[in-house]
């Protein structure tokens, strides 16, 4: 398990930013707002130490956060929102066709699951953290880790897993990642989420809503989230975390439809970090 961070020190300057393996320059479209965007920036230690969220963030606006990287101006996210929005909109004239459709996925679990829920995340109405932990190969050893589900369909052509050419497994650059062989790990932020290592394990927080996933199997999973277990024969351990983006039922948001019961008991998060070497 992990040691929690050491408090921050007693000067004026906040704390560095988050190790992240995305540009956020590229990534304006994850926040609904320009405040948003900030709060993104901000990290937990900032906040208790100022004892203001908002002071925070308009330090990290002001430039006044040592060591962070470039900061987007107002403007320049208003015209980064603007394009996307055009963009959208040319590509909502041309539906795109889903990697999963027409696809026979029968005797295959967790890519029906994914290919269920494929449409709800590329329209932005789900954000999907998928738990997977099965062998790598034969002499790749077991990995395990938490995936983004929509970061890895905006990165990867997601047919040749459909397909059945590529298996899909947890890779370094994912929200988490552990390999048992090498005792190798590796802890990311997405475009979706912020990683939270905290002493009873990983929480993940949405940056849309701020919602925080809690993936404790001790714990409810939060608002608006739900999780699902897969069986499956083809991996060790399946479990999504659906996550409905925006706030919730009623006008202006999405209500959550019912999934199927859980089934098996997830894996504890502190299990990924039993066996790291620091």
């Amino acid at each position: 398990m992990l040691s929690p961070s050491p408090p921050p020190p007693a000067s004026t300057a906040l704390s560095p930013p988050e190790q992240s393996s995305y540009d956020v320059r590229d990534s304006v479209a994850a926040f609904a707002s320009y405040e948003e965007y900030l709060l993104s920036l901000v990290r937990a230690d900032d906040v208790r130490f100022l004892e203001d969220e908002a002071l925070a963030r308009d330090l990290v606006e002001l430039g006044a956060r040592g060591g962070v990287e470039p900061v987007i101006r107002r403007a320049e996210f208003a015209q980064r929102k603007q394009a996307d929005a055009e963009k959208h909109l040319q590509k909502d004239a041309i539906p795109r066709p889903l990697a999963g459709a027409g696809k026979d996925l029968s005797g295959r679990p967790l890519l029906a699951a994914l290919a269920e829920r494929e449409e709800l995340v590329r329209n932005g109405k789900l954000a999907v953290i998928v738990f997977l932990r099965g062998a790598a190969g034969a002499r790749g050893g077991e990995v395990s880790g938490y995936i983004d589900y929509g970061a890895r369909l905006k990165a990867e052509a997601f047919e040749a897993y459909f397909d059945g050419r590529r298996r899909l497994l947890p890779k370094p650059s994912d929200l988490s990642f552990f390999n048992w062989e090498t005792n190798t790990t590796a802890v990311n932020s997405s475009v979706n989420f912020q990683v939270i290592v905290g002493e009873t394990g990983l929480l993940f927080k949405a940056k849309r809503d701020r919602k925080v996933i809690d993936v404790d199997p001790t714990r409810g999973p939060g608002d608006n989230t739900t999780r699902t277990d897969i069986p499956t024969q083809e991996y060790a351990q399946v479990v999504f975390f659906d996550h409905v983006r925006g706030w919730g039922g009623g006008r202006g948001g999405y209500r959550a439809r019912e999934l199927p019961p859980n089934t098996l008991t997830p894996p504890s998060p502190r299990s990924q970090f039993t066996r790291r070497k620091v």
